[in-house]
């Protein structure tokens, strides 16, 4: 089942692989898309405005966009 976050304007559903501390990734996860979304290149601003789900396993998060190829994996640490 997943989580749902809301994300400019728009809600994200995120699927964690790891039960543990799912709020903790979720916290990190939306500092890092804030970062990203405030100092973040072209590429990566790009995927963040197509954004259809993220995929939480460990220590990163795979952002799955409309177009494949612009898909990224982010470090959430």
């Amino acid at each position: 089942m997943p989580m749902l976050i809301q994300f400019q304007n728009k809600v994200i559903p995120v699927y964690i692989k790891s039960s543990k501390s799912s709020q903790k990734a979720i916290d990190l996860l939306l500092s890092a898309l804030e970062l990203k979304v405030m100092y973040g290149k072209a590429t990566i601003k790009k995927c963040l405005e197509n954004l259809i789900s993220v995929e939480i396993d460990g220590c990163e998060a795979f952002l799955h966009s409309f177009n494949e190829r612009d898909s990224l994996a982010l470090s959430l640490y």
